[in-house]
């Protein structure tokens, strides 16, 4: 009875508390302030900081429509419009004028100058800054973001200025951007009200704010938090006017309050931020950040870990994925959750269906930035900087732009591809983009000065969270999958994966764990640098690398904690789709000359005539030449594992030669805090060597598992140079003496209590291959993403027959 006279309460009130409402007064409040309310009601108690405020109703709404007898007018210029009598920009104009020109009833008037006093009174001020921000009644359904269709007026103080930013927010209701919007969804325009949310106003133009998603928006992954952060008001990183700070953090391991499941941050340019006026009719204004702000971490480790606790109480408490808004008070230094909303596309994927992009070919890449769904555009280029010049916009094109806000929806849909030069992965663009099903690359910092009007691009988003704009027509395929039809098989099925960028994209395989993650790549790609060239920058002997290597490390005390937290990022987040089923990580196995073409590696590698048989995998580990690179490695393994958290990581040693070396290897690795055996560690090793074979029953006590290396062991077995062209038809491991190594090593494995896998292309390209290590009994075959499925079917169709 209590709900319901409550219920009946916000149902005939025009001002009710943020605390009085909850998501039952939708109708009444619209989904923002509904929200609002109801973590001020139910999440305060458990740690979320919401700041204080109150909503007018719909019915307050209605009641200012009917007190100035605008309703008849309101219906005749909607049915103009959708007649064709009048464009939409003066049906806009005409709609707000009726609204502008209109006064609030006294009674309305005096509840909301009552509710704001009060507000300011809890405040301990005479005139309090409040956000103003509209929240229809239609919107953030689950199936439709309305992502700034209405306006938000900000550093509104006074009950004047309130009164005057509550009519503007009426009359957004009816910007060209909403009613275009509505009219794609099909929400009848005058079913639809308005609710007016006045919040405190959290002082983040000398903090912080942004954006955070409790899943990830790319890729759908559902165990990720993904927040942005900006100096300043929230409303450039909504915008996608700058580029944000990006940190990902993996939601289970967050119960332990031990571990720091950060898995990934990246630094965002933060050119600008947006702060309060100073005088003049602006509220606010765009002022460009100091270069301290440009080269720093928006949020500390412990205030991304909160946000994301934030983030799963509040997608506990709703049931579903949320998109949330959060701000930094810079007086204070607290947080506070300012907005929550359903996320509005990933939530309604089927997490058993979903379509492959496969690019065929590759092309000269024009632009890079944020990857935005995952699918591949092509069209010609559509340079526009001004929503002046929408009218320009070709359909079918890559519309290529700045940024967008909501006014760019109408072109926005029209367009295969969408380019920005700013912006983030949750900027307005970015949202939009997914809802509409639009491929984007969005930040690319450079888009509209090298993407030429009407020059032929590829737009691919289908290689990971980096999204690329190539010149010309780049081939490509689709392949629809159902997981559903996927059948179940006895061998361990694995993925091998080297870019940490591209492991959300494959989070919906059923795969057993990663069974070789390849640490080059992100030495190689995100790193750069040679180990040694950051434990000794001093030996650096070119002027060019070593200013490189300077730069790559500014902002580190020790250029060393550059290579571990990168490596450790990396490794992490490989490990994260896959948590808890193992990850097999292999340690760096570059050849002298791959490990010379990094940073300050001419510094530190001699050239050797043969690198493929040379100082290369575990022979470098306990080398004075390596040893305090491969410490820096060890350090990165052990954070993953027991700071990160990822204690499903498993060490796999490469190229190991003899027994006596392996016994040296893991002495270095227990030196640098990698025991065999403490805190769960396995450790494996790659069985690529004859002499790994025909020794194998005296390494295998010092292992935890083999993992057959099938084309080092293939080269080394026949003799056959793996990279030569002219030897390419003699280099087959299909071979019978490569299968008798294979075979044996199976079965010494077995023998000897431990497991045993393949890592490699060969089960997926020949199937007969396949069927040879099934029969064989080996434990786990580990695959490229994109050819699992199909190999999967191949060995399932094995075992049937065995």
């Amino acid at each position: 009875m209590e709900d319901q006279a409550m219920g009946a309460a916000v149902t005939e009130s025009h001002v009710v508390w943020f605390d009085e409402i909850g998501m039952e007064h939708v109708p009444q409040v619209g989904g923002k302030n509904a929200s609002l309310g109801e973590m001020t009601r139910s999440l305060k108690s458990r740690g979320v900081r919401v700041p204080d405020g109150f909503a007018t109703t719909s019915a307050a709404y209605r009641t200012f429509i009917a007190a100035n007898g605008i309703d008849a007018a309101m219906r005749a210029r909607i049915g103009e419009y959708r007649a064709g009598e009048t464009s939409l920009r003066s049906t806009g104009e005409a709609i707000r004028e009726l609204f502008l020109d209109s006064e609030f009833p006294e009674d309305i008037a005096e509840s909301i100058r009552s509710h704001y006093r009060t507000l300011a009174g809890r405040a301990g001020l005479d005139r309090l800054s409040v956000a103003v921000r509209s929240s229809a009644t239609a919107e953030d359904l689950p199936d439709a973001s309305f992502a700034g269709q209405q306006e938000t007026f900000l550093n509104i103080s006074g009950e004047r200025e309130l009164l005057d930013a509550c009519r503007r927010c009426y009359a957004s209701l009816f910007t060209d951007r909403a009613i275009s919007y509505r009219e794609v969804k099909g929400f009848d325009h005058l079913d639809v009200a308005l609710s007016i949310g006045v919040q405190r106003m959290v002082r983040s133009d000398v903090g912080a704010s942004g954006v955070m998603f409790s899943i990830d928006t790319d890729s759908g992954f559902p165990r990720a938090a993904v927040i942005s952060a900006a100096w300043g008001l929230g409303e450039t990183v909504v915008q996608g006017s700058i580029n944000p700070d990006k940190y990902v953090v993996f939601k289970p391991l967050l119960a332990d309050p031990g571990l720091s499941p950060i898995i990934e941050k990246t630094l965002g340019s933060k050119a600008r931020k947006m702060v309060y006026s100073r005088g003049g009719h602006a509220r606010t204004r765009m002022v460009d950040t100091s270069a301290e702000e440009r080269s720093s971490f928006v949020l500390t480790d412990a205030e991304i870990l909160d946000l994301a606790r934030w983030a799963v109480t509040v997608e506990e408490h709703y049931g579903r994925p949320m998109d949330m808004e959060w701000a930094r008070d810079g007086a204070t230094g607290e947080l506070f959750m300012v907005q929550a909303r359903p996320e509005t596309v990933q939530a309604l994927k089927s997490g058993t269906r979903f379509t492959i992009h496969h690019l065929r070919g590759t092309g000269n890449v024009l632009a890079t930035g944020a990857a935005i769904g995952d699918s591949v555009a092509q069209g010609t280029a559509c340079v526009i900087r001004s929503t002046r010049d929408i009218d320009t916009f070709r359909d079918g094109a890559i519309l290529v732009t700045e940024m967008t806000d909501p006014d760019w929806v109408p072109v926005m849909k029209r367009a295969s591809g969408i380019v920005t030069d700013h912006g983030g992965t949750t900027s307005h663009a970015a949202i939009v983009s997914r809802e509409l099903g639009v491929p984007a690359v969005v930040g690319t910092g450079n888009g509209t000065s090298v993407l030429g009007e009407g020059l032929a691009v590829t737009l691919s988003c289908a290689e990971g969270d980096t999204g690329r704009v190539y010149e010309g027509t780049v081939p490509f395929d689709t392949e629809d999958v159902d997981l559903g039809a996927l059948p179940a098989t006895r061998t361990a099925m694995m993925v091998n994966i080297a870019s940490p960028g591209a492991a959300f994209q494959w989070w919906r395989l059923p795969a057993a764990g990663v069974g070789l993650a390849r640490m080059e790549f992100i030495i190689s790609n995100l790193i750069r640098v040679h180990p040694m060239a950051l434990v000794h920058p001093e030996r650096v002997t070119d002027a060019d690398e070593a200013r490189q290597v300077k730069e790559l490390t500014s902002g580190y005390a020790d250029p060393g904690e550059y290579f571990v937290e990168a490596l450790a990022l990396g490794i992490a987040k490989i490990a994260a789709p896959y948590h808890p089923h193992p990850v097999i990580v292999r340690l760096s196995d570059f050849k002298t000359n791959e490990y010379a073409h990094l940073i300050g590696g001419g510094s530190f590698e001699q050239p050797e005539e043969n690198p493929m048989l040379g100082f290369r995998g575990a022979s470098r580990y306990y080398d004075e030449r390596y040893r305090e690179g491969f410490a820096l490695e060890c350090a990165a393994l052990k954070r993953v594992r027991e700071t990160i958290g990822f204690s499903n990581v498993i060490v796999m040693i490469p190229f190991c030669r003899t027994p006596d070396e392996a016994d040296r290897v893991l002495a270095v690795m227990a030196e640098n805090g990698l025991v065999r055996g403490e805190n769960g560690l396995q450790v494996y090793m790659m069985c690529e060597i004859p002499s790994n074979v025909v020794l194998a029953e005296k390494f295998a006590p010092k292992f935890d598992g083999f993992s057959i290396g099938s084309n080092d062991l293939t080269q080394l077995v026949l003799g056959v140079d793996r990279d030569s062209e002219q030897l390419a038809a003699l280099f087959d491991e299909r071979d019978g003496a490569v299968t008798a190594m294979i075979s044996e090593a199976i079965r010494k494995a077995h023998a000897a209590g431990i497991k045993i896998g393949i890592c490699g292309q060969g089960p997926s390209n020949h199937p007969d291959f396949a069927a040879f290590l099934v029969r064989e009994g080996i434990d786990s075959i580990s695959l490229n993403p994109d050819s699992y499925l199909k190999t999967v079917r191949v060995i399932a169709d094995v075992e049937g027959s065995a």
